[in-house]
């Protein structure tokens, strides 16, 4: 059975080509070169089922797609709006506890946490200590500090 086209899309030329860009890129987010793909497909007058099909997506996000180009144009693309996309999954208090800790705490016997003591001591893994640590540029295996010696044998005589 064949899909009524919506009404298509218009564009300018200038919106055009970029959209061409994007929709051939290798180097953008996949959401990026596929939101392009339906806004081209769009503007040719194909059918939003169709469209669908085309780039693999659901009929209401090619819908979605097409109402935020006409009401907000091309700075949209690629967005993710806010309340959208993947949730934590490790609570901001947990990550807030781990960052307290690893900065205000030694383990016992220990000069500082590892990824793997902080892993145990949160029930987390390790990767997820390690990318709390990464993205907050906490390195606890670094000394801040500095001291003199005071070793006479390591003093040289005149």
């Amino acid at each position: 059975m064949p899909h009524r086209p919506a009404e298509a899309l218009s564009l300018s030329p200038g919106q055009r080509r970029i959209l061409e860009e994007l929709a051939k890129s290798r180097t953008n987010p996949h959401r990026v070169v596929q939101n392009a793909r339906v806004l081209l497909l769009a503007a040719d007058g194909v059918a939003n089922a169709e469209i669908a099909e085309r780039v693999n997506a659901s009929r209401s996000s090619v819908i979605e797609w097409r109402r935020r180009f006409q009401k907000e144009g091309l700075g949209t693309i690629g967005v993710v709006r806010p309340g959208r996309g993947r949730k934590a999954s490790i609570p901001r208090a947990k990550v807030e506890s781990i960052v307290h800790d690893t900065l205000h705490t030694k383990p016992k016997g220990e000069t500082h946490w590892s990824t793997r003591s902080m892993a145990r001591r949160h029930g987390v893994s390790s990767a997820t200590v390690q990318r709390i640590w990464s993205a907050r540029r906490i390195k606890p295996h670094l000394v801040d500090t500095f001291k003199l010696s005071n070793d006479n044998t390591l003093r040289k005589s005149s």
